[in-house]
């Protein structure tokens, strides 16, 4: 079983890779094809492919299939949940911003 901080850490890997920075920067007009985003950015099919799956399962962006392309977009959800992660971990214990005793 997973534990909440490998967890976590799942959500910060996705933002630690120059190239992921560069799909999210994409992603951030709106949902793209993987095509489109292969234009974009100088990697391959499989580095593309490594790179979502990884953001995939940070929930930061959700995928969906059609035809043949999988289609990409930034998670509302997944954006939401990495900004109280963050402010949680970065906000010291009994301060009233601290919300650990609701995230257990």
């Amino acid at each position: 079983m997973e534990t909440k901080y490998q967890q976590d850490a799942r959500v910060f890997k996705a933002f630690c890779d120059p190239n992921r920075l560069m799909v999210l920067e994409q992603l951030r007009s709106g949902e793209k094809c993987a095509c489109v985003l292969l234009d974009d950015l100088e990697i391959g099919q499989s580095g593309l492919s490594y790179h979502m799956k990884i953001l995939c399962e940070s929930g930061i962006v959700e995928s969906r299939q059609e035809g043949k392309w999988t289609h990409y977009k930034i998670s509302e959800q997944g954006s939401q949940d990495a900004i109280q992660l963050l402010k949680a971990i970065t906000t010291p214990y009994g301060t009233a911003e601290d919300t650990s005793c609701c995230n257990k």
